[in-house]
């Protein structure tokens, strides 16, 4: 089962590391990391996504806890959350095909960054399954030259706020 693992950790050199290598070392795989700075300069939120039973992912959080740089770990999976990933992708269309890459990027509500004659910079902010969507359909109407995700991102809503504790 997919998993989205939020963490609070001291924005400190080697933090990051820290939580890789513990992966790593047991063999746990990330499928997506995204991590920078919250509104404390000194605190980092780390969002990552791995797969795995719910007693593989409480052993994850437990090991995960146990590290020095660690403030606060929650399963967002577990939660009332939203999620997003940004997509930034750079395709080249032919002439004739121009009017459907225009109606794709209406119909995924994707912002244009740059373009030229035949080339588009394009980017959207959506759901993994939304920016999964586009992807393969943008690709049967024009020549992506490259890509890039972001890790996902995500937020409980409502009340519930992974803070540090006091």
């Amino acid at each position: 089962m997919r998993h989205i693992i939020s963490i609070l950790l001291q924005n400190e050199a080697g933090a990051l590391a820290r939580v890789s290598g513990m992966f790593s070392a047991r063999g746990y795989n990330i499928e997506s990391l995204s991590v920078a700075t919250t509104n404390d300069p000194a605190v980092s939120r780390l969002t990552l996504v791995t797969l795995g039973s719910d007693a593989v992912i409480d052993q994850i959080i437990k090991q995960t806890r146990k590290l020095i740089d660690i403030l606060e770990i929650t399963d967002l999976s577990r939660t009332d959350h939203i999620e997003c990933e940004l997509l930034m992708i750079k395709i080249e269309m032919a002439q004739d095909t121009a009017q459907q890459v225009i109606d794709c990027v209406r119909k995924h509500r994707v912002s244009v960054l740059d373009g030229s004659d035949n080339t588009r910079m394009l980017q959207l902010a959506g759901t993994g399954a939304e920016v999964d969507a586009f992807v393969a359909e943008i690709a049967t109407i024009a020549k992506i030259i490259e890509m890039v995700r972001s890790g996902v991102a995500a937020l409980t809503r409502g009340h519930p706020v992974l803070a540090v504790p006091q």
